[in-house]
């Protein structure tokens, strides 16, 4: 009896190994896609680096996205809007003040963002995914919400 249960798992065991394989083969070759997107992304990171060189680059504009944030009497717009933006995807902020302030950026690292009255830019990139929030202490409101994806 051992034989013939043998002979019965024998194609079993081959089919379940040959599907075993067939997954690595996918798996490695979404790492290959995902590698060739990292690469591609890479040249567009470098140029948004430099930002004298490539303000009126169509490439660079489709991969920022711009908000404008105005602090004006003690009171801040946007207030708790939510801005798509893809996994590092540069957010370039463009805060205009009538008086200094910081703004914390509640993302992994958190980061600050110290700003003087007038009109400042400041470039931000998340390489995480999740919803990251914008806030202002002083006075405390939610500006942003960065839907990451």
């Amino acid at each position: 009896m051992s034989g013939r249960v043998l002979t019965r798992l024998a194609p079993v065991v081959l089919v379940l190994a040959a599907s075993l394989t067939a997954c690595g083969g996918d798996g490695d070759a979404d790492q290959t896609s995902t590698s060739s997107d990292t690469a591609s992304d890479t040249p567009s990171d470098t140029s948004a680096d430099t930002p004298s060189d490539t303000p009126t680059e169509s490439s660079d504009a489709a991969d920022t996205v711009a908000v404008t944030v105005t602090r004006e009497g003690g009171s801040f717009t946007p207030n708790g809007e939510r801005v798509e933006l893809g996994v590092d995807q540069a957010l370039v902020l463009t805060i205009e003040a009538d008086e200094a302030g910081e703004l914390h950026v509640h993302s992994t690292p958190e980061r600050e963002i110290a700003y003087e009255a007038g009109t400042s830019e400041h470039k931000i990139v998340i390489d995480r995914p999740g919803v990251v929030e914008v806030e202002s202490h002083d006075p405390d409101v939610i500006l942003l919400q960065l839907e990451v994806r």
